[in-house]
């Protein structure tokens, strides 16, 4: 009887441990300057607590100013060399799901400037690849989230030249490169890698003047970078994506 009694606290004790431990998502987060500064990816991980208050979220912000996707590019870049040391110490830490949301294409698309620009979309596409496929090989359960670029104005100059309808169209075409790759990987490694923001192009470039900030460039003002308030915005954006490709 007394064997029993201790056989059913010791199963109690473990079912409690084991119930009463809150799920965590690993989420590291990749991208130029947008992804590194306003707080977004702090602010992008409150509202995916707000969506999800039932679990964990801890992050790393991998998001460098000025970078392209040649700037990630695995074994040849110090950016990319950051990025699996994070993701395995965050999931030592906090045992869960691991999380990368990709947004990169703005430096890409510039007329000159950033490194590889212009970057044609098919090279936008096979640079994302190489990317994913690698970081897929060292965390085969991990989830990519790949948003598309959000808007800037037509004069954006500043050391960097995106200027006229070359790189803004430039820009709208890495949208199809990311969907096709999304479909791509969906067919030969479902469960991997997601479609996420779609939105916040289209939202900015309604909302420049109020939600992105006035900066001084060689052709007059432009807006290119998120606001305090466009960082808020961006991150409900990031957050309903991060949250809608976890349920898949």
């Amino acid at each position: 009887m007394k064997r029993l009694f201790l056989s059913t606290l010791v199963f109690a004790a473990f079912a409690f441990t084991a119930f009463s431990q809150t799920p965590a998502i690993n989420v590291v987060f990749i991208g130029d300057s947008i992804t590194a500064g306003a707080k977004i990816t702090e602010k992008a991980v409150g509202e995916l607590k707000k969506l999800k208050p039932d679990i964990k979220v801890y992050y790393s912000n991998q998001g460098h100013s000025g970078a392209t996707t040649f700037d990630f590019q695995p074994f040849k870049t110090k950016y990319f060399a950051a990025i699996p040391p994070e993701a395995k110490r965050l999931s030592a830490e906090h045992p869960g799901q691991l999380m990368f949301p990709i947004m990169l294409g703005t430096n890409d698309s510039a007329n000159k400037g950033p490194t590889g620009s212009p970057v044609a979309a098919g090279d936008y596409h096979d640079n994302l690849k190489r990317v994913i496929d690698q970081l897929l090989s060292e965390f085969p359960e991990a989830k990519f989230v790949l948003h598309h670029p959000i808007w800037y104005s037509p004069n954006t100059h500043n050391s960097s030249d995106y200027e006229g309808e070359s790189a803004a169209n430039r820009l709208k075409s890495y949208f199809t490169a990311i969907e096709s790759l999304v479909k791509e990987y969906q067919a030969s490694k479902p469960g991997h890698v997601f479609l996420g923001d779609v939105e916040a192009y289209g939202y900015f470039a309604g909302h420049y003047k109020t939600e992105l900030r006035e900066e001084n460039g060689k052709n007059g003002i432009f807006y290119l970078h998120p606001n305090d308030a466009g960082a808020q915005s961006l991150a409900k954006f990031w957050a309903a994506a991060i949250a809608k490709a976890l349920k898949q």
